[in-house]
């Protein structure tokens, strides 16, 4: 959630808010259909652009920018996302530690050998977890179309208050050393925005507003955090932005780090408590 401070109100603010709208809505229109009918249709767009992160990430992270070191990660994701296609999800988490593993030795001629296989579990598990959480189906009557879908619009939703409100109230800041543009207000406005879509999507999905909002929370704290580690990371590694492929967001990985991490909590809480769409959400 990147929200613009300055010393006032400027139309440059709005004007930046509407690429990002702009941005997001192109992004929403390429992956509806997809998200609709779900499985291999679903499938192939994560391959899409689980390809376009595995790209962006091994630019920033390697210095040598080894072919092996992208094609051995995508390999892993065709082969995670292959098993995810037929249901064979422990095969599935397999692949993605035996690539991030192969990753890493790959790397250890050349050093730094943490990213490489860090940067496999850091997109291939996001992409794993949205398969996953989608499931089977085509169509709105599907189980895991409005699952999939509730996670999505919050977190659309939450970086979109979250940049209006810190770029208009502005105030104290939120993560200083991390990401010095964020502030409180961003946050609170973030997570006010987030839940109030939530109880949206919720009520016209035939759930309860009231589980839409306490999920939501959850949902958007762990959204903020997977956009604040893929900002410490930049800081770390001394870059701006991952890419370069969406006005107004950078690349692939600036776009969706909040989604990543969102779509993980949700799906280790529904491996928690699997019954929480289908029975407390009821309404």
């Amino acid at each position: 959630m990147d929200e613009i401070v300055s010393n006032s109100t400027k139309p440059g603010t709005f004007k930046s808010l509407g690429v990002r709208a702009v941005s997001g809505i192109t992004l929403i229109l390429i992956c509806g259909l997809p998200v609709y009918y779900g499985g291999w249709a679903m499938i192939v767009l994560v391959a899409f652009f689980g390809t376009g992160m595995i790209w962006e990430w091994v630019r920033m992270t390697d210095a040598g920018f080894s072919k092996l070191a992208v094609i051995l990660p995508i390999l892993g994701l065709l082969g995670v996302l292959g098993f995810a296609g037929i249901g064979y999800w422990a095969w599935a988490v397999g692949v993605v530690l035996g690539a991030s593993v192969l990753a890493t030795l790959e790397r250890v001629r050349r050093g730094e050998v943490l990213w490489a296989g860090a940067g496999v579990i850091y997109i291939l598990m996001p992409c794993l977890a949205i398969i996953w959480l989608r499931g089977q189906g085509a169509g709105v009557s599907a189980p895991g179309f409005a699952k999939l879908l509730f996670v999505i619009f919050v977190v659309i939703a939450a970086d979109s208050f979250a940049y209006l409100g810190g770029s208009t109230l502005k105030g104290p800041k939120f993560a200083p050393k991390i990401s010095p543009n964020k502030t409180w207000s961003g946050f609170a406005s973030g997570l006010i925005g987030g839940g109030i879509v939530g109880m949206i999507v919720a009520w016209f999905s035939g759930m309860s507003p009231l589980y839409g909002l306490v999920f939501s929370v959850p949902v958007v704290l762990a959204s903020v955090f997977g956009d604040l580690l893929e900002s410490a990371i930049k800081r770390h590694l001394d870059v701006k932005d991952a890419g370069d492929l969406l006005p107004g967001h950078g690349g692939l990985l600036d776009r969706v780090d909040s989604l990543m991490m969102a779509v993980l909590i949700a799906v280790i809480a529904l491996l928690v408590w699997p019954d929480f769409f289908s029975t407390v959400w009821s309404r």
